[in-house]
């Protein structure tokens, strides 16, 4: 009986999320989604084939898709200003991409053609600055690009003077491997080393932190990162190759980066590509969102239950308390949250 129960336990609880969760696939195509933006009650995303478009949320027969090169570029960045969509391919050279909001229309703004650039994420601080974080170069240094509205009014690649250690890079995952607040942008690396980067906005200094994630092999580390405030924030990833591996795969802070404790260790789904805290939740609930499951916390990532079965996420964003826009393979849908 001792050995029943926690199995019964384990499949009611299943059996009750499941029952609380219904999708709506509001796009379908022949595409890989790792990038989303929410604007103007629409899903915008930029994927695979140079494919770039929205699906309006309310409405899924309207909704539109361009290519943005004749060639057969992968993009797995997305961000926005007032008026503008960014994307970014992966590999050199990287082209940056603007899309206007209103028509559409797209140019390269800047490109990076070293051999080694490959664009993991894109993000905006605010209107005025925004960051792209690049695998390394052949000398291991941090690739970063930045732009700068009250500054040189372009994107430029920095001088940073942050070494990654051999074999240190990131996933482009889920564009969710950089995320700021008022005072600092964090960046979490992976493979051989998988660390914490803290810039603060202050002094315009990095600081590193180590983590106690799993890491060592190029497939294993930190994937998304996402922070409810100055203080908490949350790391999950773990290793693509083993994607039912579930040891180190989940951390949190509560010091703004700077050390980590691991969370729910052999007691998760797997793999995971992309968290996102609930708004106003204070961290208190989150969804994370892997190729194999769809999980959720209500204790600040401390315990996880696997609320779906769903495969082929990698990306996932909150539209309110109840809605989460989820995009992977060949699919966009909205899940509904009924606890």
């Amino acid at each position: 009986m001792k050995k029943i129960l926690p199995t019964l336990y384990l499949f009611f609880g299943t059996f009750f999320f499941s029952q609380n969760v219904s999708f709506e696939t509001i796009l379908n195509d022949k595409i890989s989604i790792r990038a989303i933006e929410l604007h103007d009650n629409k899903v915008w995303y930029s994927g695979t084939d140079s494919k770039f478009g929205f699906v309006d949320l309310k409405n899924p027969e309207n909704k539109k898709q361009i290519r943005l090169s004749e060639k057969k570029l992968q993009f797995r960045t997305l961000a926005q200003d007032k008026n503008s969509f960014y994307a970014i391919n992966i590999e050199s050279p990287a082209q940056f991409f603007r899309i206007d909001k209103k028509t559409l229309t797209h140019q390269i703004i800047f490109k990076d053609t070293l051999k080694t650039a490959f664009y993991d994420a894109l993000h905006f601080v605010n209107a005025d600055l925004a960051y792209a974080f690049s695998d390394s170069d052949e000398r291991n240094n941090l690739r970063l690009a930045v732009f700068n509205s009250k500054g040189r009014n372009s994107w430029f690649v920095i001088e940073n003077g942050i070494k990654l250690n051999k074999g240190e890079a990131a996933f482009a995952a889920s564009n969710s491997n950089i995320v700021s607040n008022s005072n600092y942008l964090w960046i979490a690396t992976g493979g051989k080393s998988s660390r914490i980067l803290r810039l603060s906005f202050k002094n315009e200094k990095f600081e590193i932190f180590n983590t106690p994630f799993t890491q060592g092999e190029s497939s294993q580390g930190i994937y998304s990162i996402d922070f409810a405030n100055e203080k908490f924030g949350i790391a999950v990833g773990g290793d693509y190759t083993k994607q039912e591996a579930n040891l180190n795969n989940i951390a949190t802070t509560n010091d703004g980066g700077e050390t980590w404790q691991i969370q729910a260790s052999g007691k998760n789904a797997g793999y995971t590509t992309c968290v996102k805290i609930k708004p106003n939740s204070n961290g208190k609930e989150i969804i994370s969102v892997g190729d194999q499951h769809i999980s959720y916390s209500s204790d600040f990532g401390k315990t996880w239950k696997k609320i779906s079965d769903e495969k082929g996420f990698y990306v996932c964003k909150w539209i309110d308390k109840n809605t989460v826009v989820l995009a992977g393979k060949d699919k966009i849908s909205l899940m509904k949250l009924k606890f």
